[in-house]
C-alpha cells in the first residue's frame, strides 16, 4: 500500500486498458480509423512532461512488463479494474477485449478486476457471450461503449429497446455495476483544430520522435484531403470522454 506522512492508502485504478492497436491488428480497409483512434490518444502525451512521452510504436502495443511496472510498481496501484473496448470493426482481434484482459489477470492473481461488456446489437448471441464472460472471468461489472461501430450501425443508445433486455440480464448476473462511455467521436473524425492538444504545434521531423510538438497523434490536425469524409451520423471534434 502507498504510504505518505504515516498514512496508508489502498489505491484502485477504476478504469484500466491493456490494448493492441499495432498495425498488425488493423482491419483491412479500416486502417485509417484504427490508426486515427490510437494516434489521437497518443497526442495527449503533449500535456505531460517530455520525459514521460512514448513513441507511437511503443504506445500502440505496450508490453505486459511495462504495464505491471508503470501501474503497480511506480504507480502504487493495489487493484486495477479492466474496462474492455472491443472496436472489432477496426481491430482484427479487438482493441482491448475481456479475453485479453482476463488472460493477463490470471497471470497476476489479485491485481485485477476483469469487467466485461455487451452490445445489444449482438442479440441472443450477445446475451450468451455476456453470461459466458461473467462465468469465465468472474466479471462483476460491464463497460458499455455506445459509440462503437458495427456493420452499417454507428452506435447505439441505452434507450434502445434491445438494451433493456441486456441491462435486465446484467442485473440478474453478478455484473451489477456499469461504466458507460459515450466517447465522441466514434469516427471518422472532423478536422476541428481547437479540440486536439497538439493541433497548433508542428509535426516532428522523425516519425519516432516523442517530442511534445508532435501533431501526428490527432486527426483533427489533418486536412480533409488526408482524412476520410465525415459520416452524417458522426459527432464533431477530436475529443473523447475521460476514458476510452
Amino acid at each position: 500500500m502507498y504510504e505518505k506522512d504515516g498514512e496508508k492508502y489502498f489505491v484502485v485504478d477504476s478504469h484500466m486498458h491493456f490494448w493492441d492497436a499495432s498495425p498488425q491488428n488493423w482491419v483491412a480497409g479500416h486502417e485509417n480509423y484504427a490508426k486515427g483512434w490510437i494516434e489521437c490518444f497518443h497526442a495527449y502525451q503533449s500535456l505531460g512532461p517530455p520525459e514521460t512521452h512514448w513513441s507511437i510504436e511503443h504506445f500502440q502495443k505496450y508490453s505486459e512488463a511495462d504495464l505491471m511496472k508503470d501501474v503497480f510498481d511506480d504507480g502504487h496501484v493495489d487493484v486495477a479494474v479492466f474496462q474492455p473496448t472491443y472496436l472489432k470493426e477496426w481491430y482484427e482481434e479487438g482493441f482491448n477485449t475481456t479475453e485479453r484482459n482476463g488472460a493477463l489477470a490470471e497471470r497476476h492473481p489479485g491485481k485485477f478486476v476483469v469487467n466485461t461488456r455487451f452490445d445489444p446489437r449482438d442479440g441472443d448471441a450477445g446475451l450468451a457471450e455476456l453470461e459466458q464472460n461473467v462465468a469465465r472471468w468472474g466479471s462483476t461489472g460491464v463497460k458499455l461503449y455506445t459509440a462503437e461501430w458495427k456493420d452499417s450501425s454507428r452506435g447505439w443508445t441505452l434507450k434502445d429497446p434491445e438494451a433493456y433486455r441486456f441491462l435486465a440480464r446484467a442485473q440478474e448476473l453478478p455484473s451489477r455495476t456499469s461504466t458507460c462511455t459515450r466517447a465522441r467521436p466514434s469516427g471518422p473524425w472532423t478536422r476541428t483544430r481547437s479540440t486536439c492538444p497538439t493541433s497548433t504545434t508542428r509535426r516532428p521531423t522523425s516519425p519516432s520522435s516523442t517530442s511534445s510538438s508532435s501533431t501526428s497523434g490527432c486527426p483533427a490536425s489533418r486536412t480533409s484531403a488526408s482524412w476520410p469524409p465525415r459520416s452524417p451520423t458522426s459527432t464533431r471534434g477530436c475529443r473523447w470522454s475521460s476514458a476510452a
